[in-house]
Parts: structure tokens; C-alpha cells; sequence
């Protein structure tokens, strides 16, 4: 598999883990209850799982503008290794965004994001004949 069909998986299996930490922390923060139920009236998540919430949701944003930029690049054959790349710096920042927006660390969760952004940046101007 290329370097950045892989990276798209490895992002997918990325959000799979966080939603699966946001999961626990709803329960751990609702009750299992609760999160069984259909949350009409539920507050908004605070502390851990609002900060899980909130991964989850910059993830899948995140997710929805680089899986079409890359599966363009793929099906009209623009990859390259600025693809590859840029495919890398998406994911490893999203590596390092994830728990770092989970901890709550402002600064570095803003470089971790400016580096995806980075990577996104790569990946289309190779799509537009740019890179």
C-alpha cells in the first residue's frame, strides 16, 4: 500500500481510538445509564469527555477535507513525495493533536494542528499541479 493510502488508514484508526475514548469518557462522566438513553436534555459534556467530544468532532473536520484532497491526488495519479509527505505531517500531527487536545495544552495542540494544516497544504497543491 502506498504511503498514503496508509497514513488515510492509520487516520481512520485514529478516530476509531478517540471515539472510543470519548465513549468511556461520556460513561465515566454521564453514567452508563445515561449514555445508554437517547440524551434528549443531557448537558453539554464538560472537563475530560468535553475536551474528548471536542477531539473527536476537530478529527472527523479534519478527516472530511483530507481523505477528498488525498483520494483525488491518488485517482489523477498526482502523488508524489510531496504527497507522501504531506500525508505524514497530517497524520503524525493528528497523532500528536489527539492527546494533546485530550490533556488540554493550547499551545502545542495549535502547533499539532498547524502541522496537519501543513500537511493538507502539501497534499493539494500537488492536486493542483503546484507541488
Amino acid at each position: 500500500m502506498i504511503v498514503e493510502l496508509r497514513m488515510l488508514v492509520y487516520s481512520a484508526a485514529l478516530l476509531f481510538v478517540l471515539v472510543f475514548i470519548q465513549a468511556q469518557a461520556g460513561i465515566s462522566a454521564q453514567g452508563l445509564s445515561e449514555m445508554a438513553g437517547n440524551r434528549d436534555g443531557m448537558a453539554p459534556p464538560t472537563g475530560f469527555a468535553g475536551r474528548a467530544r471536542r477531539t473527536v468532532d476537530n478529527h472527523i473536520e479534519g478527516m472530511a477535507i483530507f481523505a477528498p484532497l488525498l483520494i483525488a491526488a491518488v485517482l489523477g495519479h498526482r502523488i508524489n513525495h510531496w504527497t507522501a509527505i504531506g500525508s505524514q505531517f497530517y497524520f503524525y500531527g493528528r497523532l500528536i493533536h489527539a492527546p494533546v487536545y485530550l490533556l488540554g495544552l493550547p499551545w502545542i495542540r495549535s502547533l499539532a494542528y498547524m502541522v496537519c494544516v501543513a500537511g493538507m497544504a502539501f497534499i493539494f497543491l500537488s492536486d493542483v499541479g503546484v507541488l
